[in-house]
């Protein structure tokens, strides 16, 4: 295997759990907390968005740039999944600010399979 296959296929190993985590702390947690609904789905579409490019992940290896797509790909889950997270966590709507940057990220990760 590729050193770049076998280093994407950790990340997505590490960023799955995470994802399965956060999705159990979102679908119990929060069920518990005074959260709006509007927070609620802001942190689901984290966690969804954080599941489908971490199972993306394990396509890198059949991009002809893998370092590339799997670089931003993770990139983009970090600054979208992750701000999300912190909007829905906070409250502090400031945060969701990097969500766009992580969203043109996971659009051109996505665009390098065209390579």
């Amino acid at each position: 295997m590729a050193e770049d296959a076998k280093l994407f296929l950790q990340v997505a190993g590490v960023s799955g759990a995470l994802a399965v985590g956060l999705g159990a702390y979102g679908a119990h947690g929060l069920r518990n907390k005074e959260v709006d609904e509007y927070l609620k789905q802001v942190f689901e579409t984290a966690n969804r968005y954080h599941f489908l490019h971490t199972l993306a992940l394990l396509g890198t290896q059949f991009s002809s740039r893998p370092r590339l797509t799997g670089s931003l790909m993770t990139l983009g889950m970090t600054l979208f999944s992750g701000s999300c997270y912190l909007v829905a966590l906070t409250g502090s709507r400031s945060l969701g600010r990097f969500a766009p940057f992580g969203g043109l990220c996971l659009m051109v990760a996505w665009l390098t399979f065209l390579l």
